[in-house]
């Protein structure tokens, strides 16, 4: 009897390179453009009305409900549309290649470090979908799952509060430096 985990990887090992290719260049460019809009344009914005303690309040509010939804949608997809768990794959990877083993063993020793640079550069989804155990399995959020969520939210949400701020001060510093 196969697994679902085994279905699933199968189909992902029988998909052809430019429908991979494809699902990749997808959702890659809708989560950048979402990702973007949310950082750059929305933060600043709500920041900038609300002010540094309750519009970061409101962001994480924002950040939280958006992150949970869309792991909701990508284990409701099964499907890797951004390639984290092709790279989690590679965490235990014992085969002959010696730059795929070179990568794994890197991917396999900075969680910590890798939780940090994904609140950081990307988000809380992100760094949930790398950190959880197993890859292809598309099945919910654990107690440890959660923890690392809400760290990373924390994280993520004090780092772009603080930079939306300073943003907003510095350019309203230099309108009074002009005018």
């Amino acid at each position: 009897m196969q697994t679902e985990v085994s279905k699933t990887n199968s189909v992902a090992k029988q998909m052809p390179l430019k429908n991979r290719i494809a699902e990749l260049a997808t959702g890659h460019t809708v989560t950048y453009a979402i990702d973007a809009s949310f950082d750059y344009l929305l933060y600043p914005f709500v920041i900038y009305k609300l002010g540094l303690i309750k519009g970061g309040i409101v962001m994480i509010g924002l950040a939280a409900v958006a992150n949970i939804l869309t792991l909701k949608f990508y284990d409701w997809s099964k499907r890797d549309w951004l390639g984290i768990e092709a790279i989690k794959g590679l965490k235990d990877y014992e085969g002959s290649n010696r730059m795929a083993r070179l990568f794994s063993w890197l991917v396999s020793k900075g969680d910590v470090a890798a939780m940090l640079f994904l609140s950081i550069k990307e988000d809380a989804f992100r760094a949930v979908i790398y950190m959880r155990h197993g890859s292809h399995q598309y099945n919910g959020m654990s107690r440890r799952d959660w923890k690392i969520f809400l760290t990373s939210l924390m994280i993520a949400n004090v780092y772009w509060t603080l930079a939306a701020y300073m943003g907003i001060s510095l350019v309203e510093w230099l309108c009074g430096v002009v005018a």
